[in-house]
């Protein structure tokens, strides 16, 4: 555990020890782990740091609707095989060919066969495992268990090294229950406000207290008070803090909002109910009200630190 949570501050992955304890269990039960939540919450980057971590290599399957097996496991090299059959007819000979024709020599590795068969421990990310179909889930029950795959013409191949295997899921449609018997499981909320904070000061330290404080605020009510159908996660909120801060910006302004709005709401339903609900100009004005009405008087914490605990414990 401690390694994994030095792994993961090296990489500037502000966690929880559930976390960091949840991916224990899995590398040590050599489990899959299967991470859900919004998208933007950070599920994708486990899998990064893992590879980091343990030095090896990362390999991604990016899932999509309609994704088979040919497309995720291998297919054959149809053309260097007809160039073969073709070179044997030229020359005349008589020998059979279909054991050479369907050898590792003319198979093409997609990303599972890939793990499989790496000469080292891998991490495969099977990222976004909910726009696939319960067919391909099935057909990943063999990997997942065994950590094996079958090819008709080649027979049963299995892991030189099991590899780390993470997936991951923006919860699109539900997963089978086959599947989730199968792996460790982990969700990932949106970032409280105190881990949000701390997450903006690692990845936007030249922000001043008082913006990453109005960034903070303004992803708790865009998530909270608002009916959207995407709310923003914390990947738009690094986005946008990075942003104001290339901008040189130290307080939020309705024409600074409006100009960068894009980066947080991204539809037109989204936008309309911003604008009706709130709009620019009340969207500073309320941010203003919050910040002014802070206690600024404790003693032993910073201005952003007391500004963040009155406003947001009654989240």
């Amino acid at each position: 555990v401690d390694f994994l949570r030095q792994a993961f501050a090296a990489e500037n992955y502000i966690c929880e020890d559930d976390l960091v304890i949840t991916v224990g269990l899995a590398l040590k039960l050599g489990r899959p782990l299967l991470v859900e939540g919004a998208p933007g919450v950070g599920k994708t980057e486990i899998a990064k740091v893992l590879a980091t971590a343990l030095g090896t290599e990362l390999i991604r399957l990016q899932c999509y609707e309609g994704l088979d097996e040919s497309k995720a496991l291998y297919e054959w090299n149809y053309q260097a095989q007809l160039l073969k059959i073709q070179m044997i007819r030229e020359a005349g000979s008589e020998q059979s060919v279909e054991e050479e024709l369907f050898s590792a020599r003319y198979l093409l590795e997609r990303p599972l066969l890939k793990a499989i068969r790496s000469p080292e421990r891998s991490v495969l990310l099977i990222d976004e495992i909910d726009k696939t179909d319960e067919e391909f889930e099935a057909f990943l029950f063999e990997l997942l268990s065994d950590f094996q795959v079958s090819i008709p013409e080649m027979g049963t191949i299995r892991a030189v090294h099991i590899p780390v295997v993470v997936l991951t899921s923006n919860q699109e449609r539900e997963l089978s229950d086959g599947l989730r018997r199968r792996c460790v499981y982990l969700y990932i909320d949106y970032p409280s406000v105190e881990k949000e904070t701390a997450i903006l000061q690692r990845k936007a330290p030249e922000l001043p207290e008082r913006l990453t404080w109005e960034i903070t605020a303004a992803m708790q009510y865009l998530r909270h008070e608002l009916d959207l159908e995407k709310p923003p996660s914390t990947a738009e909120a690094i986005d946008w803090a990075v942003v104001l801060a290339d901008l040189g910006c130290r307080q939020l302004t309705p024409e600074v909002v409006r100009q960068t709005m894009g980066l947080l709401l991204k539809n037109h339903h989204d936008f309309t109910v911003f604008t009706k609900t709130i709009g620019y100009e009340g969207f500073c004005a309320l941010l203003r009200q919050r910040w002014d009405g802070a206690d600024l008087t404790a003693k032993g914490d910073s201005l952003l630190a007391r500004a963040v605990k009155k406003k947001f414990n009654p989240f």
